[in-house]
């Protein structure tokens, strides 16, 4: 297949760059810097917001998959914010009016979104019909612009006119990969040096997906034309934040864990250049239309998946 990647250098894009070109799939980036990553992959310059010579590589393509849009990971002030809202929205929209103009359009739209749509709860889990946040008052205020920039993200891909298109928006949980950098990383890192305990009471939930299961999950959705609108991409058994990790923890064998208040949570983020909203926001979101539709999760549950994820960690640092 050719695959363009629209924002593909990041922890999600390495994951998706290394198995497609294994495969031998034709896959294009597009970033703001020419970087080659990989001896197989093909890149082009985009900026984001302006059409160009990279909207050729949309021509004749199986599928484009957007990852674009400036990382969460970082202080939540007002700069920080409109950012994550512009280079979603905008690099949404030019995306949309390249595969309108292509002559061949891809048949297949993936959009990175967020599990973070759906409202902050401790009960019932959301699957795709969950509530939708923003409206919750026992959360911090702030916390509704996180939700707004998901919707906005997804309007932005709703009304681009593609009708030779299908369009999926990829509500995703957080992504678990054995590689330095990502959320599984720095989980690992607490649970190592002994901070890894209940963060709040620890009794908020954390979805997830292990890495694996975003690229088994993508695949079954260009094989089933059938499904089209939001996806969740999310294991199909959250954790309150304690359990999630007791269990990491465990599969470490480190087993204290020092707890954390809620201002000690936002005090340790202010060291670490993030937002407590990460630690603190109760994520509990299921995948309801890929289990509909037959998908089967190769980890389904966390302490299988922790135990795969460790054993590589373990080998890369070996290595």
């Amino acid at each position: 297949m050719k695959i363009v990647l629209p924002g593909g250098t990041g922890q999600v894009g390495a994951l998706l760059r290394r198995t497609y070109a294994a495969r031998g799939d034709d896959v294009v980036v597009l970033s703001r810097r020419p970087e080659q990553l990989e001896p197989d992959v093909r890149h082009a310059v985009w900026d984001g917001r302006t059409l160009g010579a990279w909207a050729g590589e949309l021509e004749g393509a199986d599928a484009v998959v957007n990852l674009a849009g400036r990382t969460v990971n970082c202080r939540y002030t007002d700069a920080n914010l409109r950012q994550m809202m512009d280079s979603r929205v905008d690099s949404t929209r030019v995306l949309g009016r390249a595969v309108a103009a292509a002559s061949r359009p891809p048949a297949t739209w993936l959009q990175m979104s967020t599990a973070t749509i759906y409202a902050d709860t401790r009960g019932a889990a959301h699957d795709e019909d969950g509530e939708i946040g923003g409206d919750e008052p026992h959360v911090p205020l702030y916390w509704e612009y996180s939700v707004r920039i998901a919707r906005r993200w997804e309007q932005e891909l709703e009304q681009a006119p593609t009708p030779a298109t299908r369009k999926v928006a990829l509500r995703a949980a957080m992504v678990m990969t054995p590689d330095r950098g990502g959320v599984f990383d720095v989980l690992s890192t607490m649970a190592r040096l002994g901070l890894g305990g209940p963060v709040a009471g620890g009794g908020q939930y954390v979805s997830w997906i292990h890495g694996d299961d975003v690229v088994r999950a993508l695949d079954f959705l260009l094989e089933h034309p059938e499904l089209s609108g939001p996806v969740n991409l999310a294991a199909p058994h959250p954790l309150t934040q304690a359990e999630t990790m007791r269990v990491l923890r465990r599969t470490w064998g480190r087993p204290v864990g020092l707890p954390a208040s809620r201002w000690m949570a936002r005090a340790g983020a202010l060291a670490l250049r993030t937002d407590a909203e990460l630690l603190l926001k109760s994520r509990r979101v299921v995948p309801g239309r890929l289990l509909e539709a037959g998908f089967a999760f190769a980890h389904p549950t966390w302490p299988d998946a922790a135990a795969d994820l460790v054993a590589r960690r373990r080998g890369l640092s070996a290595g």
